[in-house]
């Protein structure tokens, strides 16, 4: 709330200086080479608008939603309630998915953002190029059954390929598939886990020891297991290998 505050009171300001100077505050030129050039007014009130969404297209358009998932699965199997914090979570899956996304984030800055602080290329162009590379990211991840049932709930059977598929159809086929992956990866890492507690119970049952926690036996099992194995590594580098780059 204070940011957004802080935004609308920066805005004003910079209106009334604006308005001042005798500078147009919302003003659209049509350029016959470059297409339409927005004044500086309302293009800075578009980037303040998209700094509002970022923390959503943060989370929903990138690698974040299955690394985090997969993240907190890891600790539920390990057992260790709050260890690693969420904080810690949260930010190793930031980074992660900078990693992930380097690729696709150094083709928008060449491509788009780059051209336009040249004042090479307009805002609409710039935001045109860049979707370019982030639409192919989240097609290279989206299941094609995922696409056909979102365009079937949307009514738009017109999409002659993948790549005509609307933007606002493929961020939930997008995390859909997101969701499915993360799942997936998180029960077959649950796996080895869940068989060291069916272990150490049936030891622990077969021993007449019923009013003992199988968990507090497993537990050092199983971060032994996770410490020998390199399991964050190996967590991570699989995580980081999942994704389709093509």
């Amino acid at each position: 709330m204070k940011i957004r505050l802080l935004v609308i009171i920066a805005l004003i300001a910079i209106s009334s200086g604006a308005q001042a100077e005798g500078i147009p505050v919302l003003n659209v030129v049509s350029d016959g080479s470059q297409g339409s050039r927005y004044s500086v007014t309302m293009e800075l009130l578009a980037l303040m608008s998209m700094l509002t969404l970022l923390p959503s297209l943060l989370l929903m358009m990138t690698p974040f939603i299955r690394i985090i998932i997969v993240m907190s699965l890891l600790r539920q199997a390990l057992g260790t309630g709050q260890t690693p914090p969420n904080q810690v979570l949260v930010g190793l899956s930031l980074f992660l998915s900078f990693f992930i996304m380097s690729p696709v984030l150094n083709t928008v800055y060449e491509q788009a953002v780059l051209p336009y602080m040249n004042n090479s290329m307009p805002i609409d162009k710039a935001l045109s190029a860049a979707e370019i590379p982030i639409r192919g990211f989240m097609l290279n991840q989206t299941r094609q059954e995922d696409i056909s049932a979102f365009m079937q709930i949307a009514g738009n059977t017109q999409a002659a390929d993948s790549k005509s598929v609307p933007f606002s159809t493929l961020v939930p086929a997008f995390i859909t598939s997101e969701l499915k992956s993360a799942f997936t990866i998180g029960f077959l890492i649950y796996i080895p886990f869940v068989v060291i507690d069916l272990i150490v119970a049936s030891v622990l049952m077969s021993l007449g020891m019923m009013m003992l926690s199988p968990m507090m036996i497993s537990m050092p099992f199983k971060l032994m297991l996770f410490v020998l194995v390199d399991g964050w590594s190996l967590t991570m580098g699989s995580l980081a290998s999942s994704f389709v780059m093509r």
